[in-house]
């Protein structure tokens, strides 16, 4: 995935100002793309200028007020285009999974304590991921496009649920 696509996305669910995007990004796209705040800013730019966003005309016209931006057809296609490409799926790419390699060389002074926090970390996260399941998928969704939402989500409480279960193991084999 790319930023450009993450941003589309997020313009066609509602038009928005820059801030408002980054804020959004922080609440729900953050989760499994991240971006910097100055990275969605630069976008943004890149994005206008190529002619698949636009900025809205401000209702009053003043000095430093925010964009507002919309999605041009051209950017639809964009979107659209990417969304039909066939993709392979990712090897995982983890540091704590190669710092554990490392540490199979070196020894594993440290490890069970960084494993443990790990762990806290993802039920920490599978708990939020949790609450927005009840707050915005109870009942249970009935549109497609809430459906895969859901999916979205679903799919993070699955990777967490996999990291505690995976990480719990871990420990247990380490503690030994």
């Amino acid at each position: 995935m790319s930023l450009p696509h993450a941003i589309l996305t997020a313009l066609l669910e509602k038009p928005s100002s820059g801030l408002e995007l980054t804020r959004r990004f922080d609440r729900s796209i953050g989760y499994f793309w991240s971006s910097t705040h100055q990275q969605i800013y630069r976008e943004l730019g890149k994005l206008e200028q190529a002619g698949r966003i636009r900025a809205l005309p401000a209702e009053v016209p003043a000095r430093g007020q925010k964009k507002e931006y919309e999605v041009l057809p051209a950017g639809r296609e964009e979107l659209a285009a990417w969304v039909a490409l066939p993709e392979d799926p990712r090897p995982v790419r983890d540091p704590l999974l190669l710092r554990m390699r490392a540490a199979a060389v070196l020894g594993a002074d440290g490890m069970g304590t960084e494993l443990r926090r790990h762990l806290t970390l993802h039920e920490r996260q599978l708990a939020e991921y949790r609450e927005i399941e009840e707050r915005n998928f109870t009942p249970a969704p009935t549109t497609d496009e809430d459906r895969l939402r859901y999916l979205v989500l679903r799919g993070g409480i699955d990777l967490e649920t996999f990291w505690i279960g995976w990480l719990t193991r871990a420990i247990a084999d380490l503690d030994g």
